[in-house]
């Protein structure tokens, strides 16, 4: 087993989270850690699943009861996590909409 798993929104390690229990968030940003998001079954850009008898949740940043959950391996290591991609997304927007105010 690993020391520690990575939140996939903001990429803190969550030390003795394996194996990840429905009801565990991450300490930092208390988003769920047994999610679609932090599955390696995770499809991003589908925002959907590999796993074809996976149960289809509506929300995939929320705490699930898939029988089918694995943690995807690139939350094994250090990783930034999907804030900061979202903080820079939402920044760029911004100053674009000052450019026009």
């Amino acid at each position: 087993m690993y020391d520690s798993v990575m939140c996939w929104y903001c990429g803190s390690p969550v030390k003795n989270s394996e194996p990840v229990g429905r009801s565990q968030i991450c300490p930092d940003c208390g988003k769920d850690l047994r999610s679609c998001r932090n599955c390696k079954h995770f499809l991003p850009k589908e925002n959907g699943c590999s796993e074809s008898q996976a149960e289809n949740p509506s929300e995939r940043d929320r705490a699930n009861f898939c029988d089918w959950f694995g943690l995807n391996p690139k939350y094994r290591a250090a990783t930034p996590g999907e804030k900061n991609a979202r903080d820079a997304a939402g920044d760029a927007k911004t100053a674009f909409d000052n450019l026009f105010k």
